[in-house]
């Protein structure tokens, strides 16, 4: 009979992609070293927010905000199995015995950096106005975001560069996504857009604040943006400057808690969650909007084009 590995040797030995990929678990089609999944520890997860750097060894949930190496992947999605029993569940899944030696992988004890280069205004790169288009909110976003231009460096120190939509948070760091990526560069934080006094609205992350706006041009309320959820106490500590509150969280498991947990900490705010009724969320509505009017268009232009008007010279 086989023995199980050490903690250290299934961290040296154990491949996060493989274990997903037993589990059932397929990254979204994209270019690049960090693989992109629907999480699989939270429920509704609509966008991809799950990264994997398998040559790191490393997970980050940015809907949760924490991450971690694969045995802390494992006592995350078995909540009810103590550590041993985690070890030993990830060796006998990816079949990874002490007595079949395999060559190790070694890889830096070092946490992931994001290192921004430089920042440019929105509408210079066609890829990330695109995506915004998508969302329905490119128009407002000006407003708003910039064209953020990172890069990353492997064990090797190698460097690979990518680009995102951001804006920054009250940390001074930016909070950036694309059409495949969510995250931080430093350390995460909430955004607030200063308005009225005593009125503010509150948001999950830009993109449906954005939505919000981009219904609401003339609202003259503050703005909290939480970024994630994982800071949901620090955007409530920020509300109780404000006397009268709306909030629009994600109509999800995590959203609705959430919601609940924010009108528990100030019975007097408003969640105004069911102007999005039927969607996840605002950008969700939004974005069917968007479809209906297109399909619209797409329909009145193909009635016409089959018209045949006879022309006589």
């Amino acid at each position: 009979m086989s023995e199980l590995l050490t903690a250290r040797e299934l961290k040296e030995q154990g491949s996060l992609v493989d274990l997903l990929s037993r589990l059932g678990y397929q990254p979204v089609p994209k270019r690049g070293r960090e693989k992109m999944y629907i999480s699989m520890l939270r429920d509704d997860d609509n966008d991809p927010s799950f990264s994997v750097n398998d040559e790191l060894g490393v997970w980050f949930d940015h809907g949760l905000g924490k991450g971690g190496n694969i045995i802390d992947f494992g006592l995350a999605y078995w909540k009810n199995l103590g550590f041993n029993d985690v070890v030993k569940k990830i060796q006998q899944v990816c079949c990874i015995a002490s007595t079949e030696p395999r060559p190790r992988r070694p890889r830096k004890p070092v946490k992931v950096q994001h290192i921004v280069e430089r920042v440019k205004p929105l509408g210079v790169h066609p890829a990330i106005t695109d995506y915004l288009r998508s969302r329905g909110v490119f128009d407002i976003a000006k407003f708003y975001l910039s064209e953020v231009y990172y890069y990353i460096e492997d064990e090797h120190d190698v460097r690979k560069h990518y680009f995102a939509a951001g804006w920054l948070n009250e940390n001074n760091s930016w909070e950036v996504r694309n059409r495949y990526f969510k995250g931080c560069m430093g350390h995460k934080g909430i955004t607030y857009i200063p308005g009225h006094p005593k009125k503010a609205a509150v948001f999950e992350g830009f993109i449906d604040f954005l939505s919000w706006r981009n219904e609401n041009p003339e609202a003259d309320q503050s703005i909290i943006v939480l970024n994630t959820l994982s800071l949901l106490q620090q955007g409530i500590n920020k509300a109780k400057a404000f006397s009268c509150l709306d909030i629009y969280f994600d109509r999800d498991k995590a959203g609705k808690s959430a919601t609940r947990d924010f009108i528990k900490a100030l019975p007097y705010v408003t969640d105004r969650s069911a102007i999005y009724e039927g969607f996840n969320d605002y950008n969700d509505k939004l974005k069917a909007q968007l479809k209906t009017v297109v399909t619209a268009e797409s329909t009145k232009s193909n009635f016409f084009s089959g018209l045949r008007v006879p022309f006589e010279r």
